[in-house]
């Protein structure tokens, strides 16, 4: 026990000090014992430094740290962690190491290159062989000693110098003693040595990784300089390239070494593509089929070398060879007969070789190469529907060009006339439709076929899945597409190529109806899908004569109304949207036939047009009455609207027969309001149409005093709505009133605005402040709103032309900072605002 503890307690035991002077002693007693355990600490940490030294290498002298103290119990300096850390956190020593020998490889490479390339000439013939053979042997010999001891990392460093050594040995050589020999010819045998002797010398010291990569690129040149050398054609090139590419192939599938098979695999990739694209580029520019025999055998050559790749390839690199064979396949079979044969038949003769190549399936192939080459089979055939649809995109959109000469006359030839398609010659357009229809064909078996397909595939392919839908609606629109084609690229009579398209459209209609009840919904969409776009290409074709238009637009009726009704018995989602959309379709046709009877009466089209689209919206109100709220009565009861809409349209250069349109209007919306499931919103339509009405008939009668017919008829309206506020004081006040105080209200503002006396805006004003002040006093929203709107409007015409003075008399700069002003303001108290307007809001809504 320390010295002042025993006194310490000495003291204690004499005498109890107060309190104040025993914490005083405590800290000071505390503070010392903190000291002496930093003082141990710090002797502990030099002790583990002294008893584990840091390594130390070889041939250092070993022993204490220098700088450590002679004394055990002087205390140790205390250095903290320099800028990099800690002492631990140092650099492995193999990491070094690794670092050094590079570097110096790195040296005597340069150097020796610097002398074999500048140094060479001043020496004799013997100092150059003596200065060949020492390095050489020394650089090759030292790597075995290095790895007899354990230095693998310096065996390393020294054999690669070795191999560059031997490439310089090889440039000396020729430089020296065969200057006269042709330079691809001597670097081809130079590369082929140099390859057997890295081989060899990699195969015998088995630790060194580097030779054996190294003899592996070296061969990848020598069978291009031989061709080089020998003045090959581009066949030559292309098959020593293969030929490369097939030796890194077989290196990648049988090696032993993971460096060599990994650079054989890089290799033949690089030269196995090289050789295909020369052979692929001559087969495409062949002039004739004997001429595309060779470039056909050296891609059938590279076809199996992908597969001898893909054999025992792991998964990804087995796909893509399976791929780059069936392709290779395709382009060296089809090339061929495409060389004897018009330009525009190449596609449909590679497509045959791509359907030829799915038989790949009863092949004894491994599932991913036979995966790879199915995928090549499918990007051939997906390659040539592309090439098919900008003909039938032409074909489907080309009839848009009539609604610019609506009924200007059929043409007197083919029907390309009528679809502005004399640009595109028949001959771009006959592979097309082949095309279409044989890959359709091809699906349309698949998904007829299916489990039996999958059956046969199923070593190659995985069962399940989509994939019959997706086959199925595939078929239907290519199928589609091709027969819409054919008669076009045929450049049929224009009757014909209607019917055609007529028939086209029933038929995948029933093939959508059907679809509902046995087949997937891929099918019933496509085949939906073709419908439609095909009946909007008859439709605009049929165009360019009348009698085509009546008779066309009937058919697709009748069509589409089929096909609704053959579909009401299904219950199904699928169901409902078919008979929806075939609805729809049916009330567009009818439309579309309104306007044409209007347009063939005489005198103008608006005046006989407008009435007769009106029948349109009338039998789907009707409709939508007997289907009872059923799935499709909304959809065929808005497209009814729609057509009324139209005819409101038509109706506007007339404003006698437009105030006539907008009241049958009215009056087929106050019919439909009879129901209960549209009053809310057909009953507040046929109000609208009615105050419309109105307003367009003073107007077109030239009545300067609206209140004359206004007023009689708000009178009885505001009567009759006090009467049902007083039975239902729940009613809505734009119920009881709103229309009542419209039907003068609006009229009246109108007038004011075109009478330039002052009697008409005071007594509006006036009559529009009682009704605001009325609303207030009752909260009723509708005369609140109204009555104000209309006071405000009529105190802005008042106002108007004084505003314009002094607008005109203000500086320019005066609008934009006053602006500015009321912007910062409403700024600064915007949460204040939306309060305000919230408020507002509220109470607007309290009211009735």
């Amino acid at each position: 026990m320390s010295g002042p503890v025993v006194r310490a307690t000495l003291t204690v035991m004499e005498h109890v000090p107060p309190p104040a002077e025993e914490l005083a002693l405590l800290d000071r007693e505390l503070v010392r014992l903190d000291a002496r355990r930093s003082e141990l600490l710090t002797r502990r940490a030099w002790l583990l430094s002294v008893l584990q030294p840091p390594a130390t290498p070889p041939g250092s002298s070993s022993g204490p740290v220098s700088g450590a103290p002679a004394s055990p119990w002087q205390p140790y300096p205390h250095r903290p962690a320099g800028p990099f850390g800690t002492p631990g956190a140092q650099a492995s020593r193999r990491g070094a190491q690794n670092v050094l020998l590079s570097l110096g490889g790195l040296l005597l490479t340069i150097a020796a290159i610097a002398f074999t390339l500048l140094s060479w000439g001043r020496m004799g013939i013997g100092g150059r062989c003596a200065v060949l053979t020492v390095v050489t042997v020394a650089a090759l010999a030292t790597p075995a000693m290095l790895l007899r001891r354990g230095l693998r990392s310096t065996a390393e460093s020294l054999g690669a110098l070795a191999l560059v050594l031997t490439v310089l040995d090889a440039y000396a050589l020729h430089a020296v003693a065969a200057p006269e020999t042709d330079g691809p010819g001597f670097a081809a045998v130079a590369s082929a040595v140099l390859a057997g002797l890295w081989a060899a010398y990699g195969l015998a010291l088995g630790k060194l990784r580097l030779p054996l990569p190294a003899a592996v690129v070296a061969a990848q040149f020598t069978g291009v300089l031989w061709a080089w050398a020998a003045g090959a054609s581009a066949s030559g090139f292309g098959w020593a390239l293969l030929l490369t590419a097939a030796a890194d192939c077989a290196i990648a599938v049988w090696g032993t070494r993971a460096g060599a098979r990994v650079t054989a695999c890089v290799g033949g990739c690089v030269t196995g593509l090289a050789g295909t694209l020369v052979a692929l580029v001559q087969s495409l520019t062949a002039g004739s089929p004997l001429s595309a025999v060779a470039p056909g055998a050296l891609l059938l050559a590279a076809a199996a070398v992908a597969l001898l790749a893909a054999w025992r390839a792991p998964k990804a690199v087995a796909v893509v060879g399976g791929a780059a064979a069936g392709l290779a396949v395709v382009a060296g079979v089809g090339g061929v007969p495409a060389a004897g044969v018009a330009v525009q038949w190449a596609v449909p003769v590679y497509l045959l070789c791509g359907l030829l190549l799915s038989a790949a399936v009863r092949a004894p192939l491994p599932r991913p190469a036979g995966q790879g080459v199915l995928g090549a089979s499918a990007a051939v055939v997906a390659g040539a529907v592309l090439t098919a649809v900008p003909a039938a995109g032409a074909v489907v959109v080309g009839p848009v060009s009539r609604t610019a000469a609506v009924w200007s006359g059929a043409p007197d030839g083919g029907v390309r006339g009528a679809m502005a398609l004399r640009g595109m010659a028949g001959a771009q357009l006959y592979p097309a439709p082949v095309v279409l229809l044989v890959v359709a064909a091809l699906l349309a078996a698949a998904y007829r076929w299916w489990p039996r397909w999958v059956r046969v595939a199923g070593s190659v392919v995985a069962p399940g899945g989509s994939g019959r839908g997706t086959a199925g609606a595939a078929a239907v629109v290519l199928g589609w597409a091709g027969l819409l084609v054919l008669p076009v690229a045929l450049d049929a009579a224009y009757a014909a190529v209607q019917a055609v398209e007529l028939m086209l459209v029933a038929a995948v209609l029933a093939v959508a109806v059907r679809g509902l009840r046995h087949g997937p919904g891929q099918v019933v969409a496509a085949a939906l899908a073709c419908g439609s776009v095909g009946a909007a290409s008859a439709g605009l074709l049929s165009l360019a004569a009348e009698p085509a238009t009546y008779a066309v637009f009937g058919t697709l009726l009748v069509t589409f109304a089929a096909a609704a009704v053959a579909t009401h018995a299904e219950g199904t989602p699928a169901a409902r949207v078919v008979q929806g959309v075939t609805a729809c379709a049916a009330v567009v046709c009818a439309a579309v036939l309104a306007g044409a009877v209007g347009a063939s009466l005489e005198p103008a089209a608006h005046r006989a047009a407008a009435p007769i689209m009106l029948v349109v919206p009338v039998l789907t109100a009707l409709l939508g009455a007997r289907l009872r709220g059923g799935p499709p009565a909304l959809p065929v009861e808005l497209t009814g609207a729609a057509a009324g809409a139209v005819a409101v349209g038509m109706a506007v250069p007339d404003r006698p027969m437009l105030a006539t349109v907008l009241a049958l209007c009215g009056v087929l919306a106050a019919g439909t309001a009879v129901r209960a499931e549209r009053r809310q919103v057909a009953g507040r339509v046929a109000v609208v149409l009615f105050v419309l009405a109105t307003w367009v008939r003073l107007s077109a009668s030239g009545v300067s005093a609206p209140e004359a017919y206004t007023l009689p008829a708000t009178v009885p309206a505001l009567v009759v709505g006090l009467m049902r506020r007083r039975r239902d004081p729940a009613a809505s006040s734009w119920t009881a009133y709103g229309p009542g105080l419209a039907a003068t209200l609006v009229p009246s503002l109108f007038a004011v605005w075109a009478d330039p006396t002052w009697v008409r805006p005071l007594l509006l004003g006036t009559a529009a402040l009682v009704i605001t002040l009325a609303g207030a006093r009752m909260r009723l929203q509708a005369l609140l709103l109204l009555g104000g709107a209309v006071l405000a409007l009529d105190a802005l015409h008042e106002l108007a032309p004084y505003v314009v003075q002094v607008v005109g008399a203000l500086p320019r700069w005066l609008p934009p900072a006053l602006a500015g002003v009321v912007l910062l303001v409403v700024g600064a108290t915007y949460e204040k605002r939306l309060r305000d307007a919230r408020r507002l809001k509220d109470a607007l809504g309290r009211m009735r």
